[in-house]
């Protein structure tokens, strides 16, 4: 199956056209509320009385590398008639789908038709599984990503009952799209004298949707956190610090026992979560 920059479910219930232009970049401040997670409630919509368990990505981010990587949305459809289809379309920028910039949208067959993403289960419901392809190096420019296209981003449901009565609604949800972070983390000495200092170095960088590569992440990243756990114990924050510009980070404490070290970076509204592994320090 390919994917095609003009989208449209078999009985022509969703058409939807993306156009590339440009988009506002997106800012990189803290994940806030929206008026519908694609795992939550908002105000009643066309959709609303007939589709349950609506669920994007499993309800996580989508946090997507350097790399193609597969999604899931995934619900329930209900109604009293015969239901034939159903499709999840995720998009942003412009008035609506028509007009978006960017579309993020189900594969079709490489002969153009929908595949039948709805399963009937028992009466007049259905299981529907809507498998998306979130590509950097996507072929099609209104579907491929970028960096300015990290954030949030509009869900667009549809809903086919038979061959004439159809709902769609081009706002039933948002989703958040990042771009991945990596963190790596070394403590040095690791055999130290406990009252000694411990200094632990490690690189922030994030996935370039634009150049395909990862690059250091400092400026606007916001802080990191060094972590310590004892054996058998649990992590806690022993330290807080920035990233230098070149996404460099370093953080210095007092050993006092046995442990490990790792850094720990908390996201934001487009970039992705990210921990280091581990490093152990012996304490004498």
């Amino acid at each position: 199956m390919k994917t095609h920059n003009l989208i449209a479910l078999a009985t022509g219930a969703l058409t939807l056209t993306a156009l590339a232009v440009p988009a506002a970049h997106a800012d990189d401040r803290s994940a806030g509320s929206s008026a519908r997670s694609s795992a939550a409630a908002q105000e009643p919509g066309p959709l609303d009385d007939n589709i349950d368990r609506f669920v994007v990505n499993d309800g996580k981010d989508l946090v997507v590398g350097v790399s193609p990587k597969e999604f899931k949305a995934t619900f329930t459809a209900k109604y009293h008639r015969e239901i034939k289809n159903g499709t999840v379309v995720l998009w942003r920028g412009g008035a609506g789908v028509e007009s978006a910039e960017r579309v993020l949208a189900p594969q079709v067959n490489d002969d153009g038709t929908v595949p039948r993403f709805c399963k009937n289960i028992v009466l007049r419901f259905s299981s529907c599984v809507v498998p998306i392809v979130a590509d950097p190096k996507g072929d099609v420019p209104d579907t491929d990503l970028n960096n300015e296209y990290a954030g949030r981003w509009n869900v667009a449901a549809s809903l086919t009952y038979d061959s004439t009565l159809i709902e769609v609604d081009e706002k039933f949800a948002t989703h958040y799209v990042k771009r991945a972070a990596k963190l790596t983390a070394d403590a040095s000495p690791e055999s130290v004298r406990r009252g000694a200092d411990v200094t632990v170095k490690g690189t922030l960088t994030r996935a370039n949707w634009d150049t395909h590569r990862y690059d250091g992440f400092g400026s606007g990243a916001g802080k990191v956190k060094l972590q310590f756990k004892k054996a058998g114990g649990a992590w806690q924050t022993v330290k807080t610090v920035s990233a230098d510009s070149g996404g460099k980070v370093k953080a210095t404490v007092k050993a006092s026992v046995d442990g490990s070290y790792r850094l720990t970076y908390g996201g934001s509204t487009t970039t992705g979560k990210a921990t280091s592994p581990a490093d152990v320090v012996d304490v004498r």
